[in-house]
């Protein structure tokens, strides 16, 4: 049993399950309350799910892309609450998520999967970015190299054979996507996302330098 967190666009925690799939999801698109609802939705999911915080084996995390300010809320969120019940964190790169989600979609309605360019929204007239061939053997997103940051204007430029792929602008992540892809992953025995968030640049704010020496 995981609870999936995922801030990188708007909020969402998700109970999943790999044999009764999405047991309880609650998500909100505001990408400024991430703090406000992060815990009424675990505390929500968990209530709506019936599910014990005992029977939780593991918190997935959704690492980005995603700004700074959001995405670190639900990566902290997942790491407190794997802390406090003593379970292990595993982390999935979020646009992975939307990617199976869409596929799973478009594989139910023709059969097939095709070339797909996931995009969200960076802030700052920006877009993050990541390409898809499809789905591998094991059924899972094939992701053609990392998530990127460009102005919208620019992706035909920096995405490599960009006219052949479908893009898809997703507004949120699934909870429920999120924790089913990092079901398949473990039971596939695929490595899980690194613990370096993909803010992929750098955050708003800075720590300002050293004080000056006052004589």
């Amino acid at each position: 049993m995981l609870l999936a967190i995922d801030t990188s666009a708007g909020t969402t925690v998700a109970v999943v399950d790999r044999d009764r799939g999405i047991i309880a999801e609650r998500s909100s698109a505001d990408t400024r309350a991430h703090s406000e609802v992060i815990g009424d939705f675990i505390a929500g999911c968990l209530a709506d799910s019936g599910v014990p915080t005992t029977a939780i084996s593991c918190v997935v995390a959704g690492m980005g892309p995603g700004p700074f300010t959001g995405l670190r809320v639900g990566i902290a969120a997942a790491q407190a609450f794997a802390l406090g019940a003593g379970v292990p964190v595993v982390r999935v790169v979020s646009h992975d998520a939307i990617a199976a989600d869409l596929f799973a979609a478009e594989l139910a309605a023709t059969g097939s999967t095709g070339p797909l360019l996931v995009v969200t929204d960076a802030r700052r007239r920006e877009v993050y970015w990541s390409a898809y061939r499809g789905l591998d053997d094991a059924g899972l997103p094939a992701r053609d190299g990392e998530p990127g940051l460009a102005r919208p204007a620019e992706l035909a430029e920096v995405v490599p054979g960009f006219d052949g792929y479908r893009r898809v602008d997703a507004t949120e992540v699934s909870g429920g996507a999120l924790g089913m892809l990092a079901e398949r992953m473990f039971a596939s025995g695929r490595e899980f996302a690194s613990a370096t968030p993909l803010y992929l640049r750098s955050p708003d704010v800075t720590v300002p330098g050293a004080p000056k020496r006052v004589s």
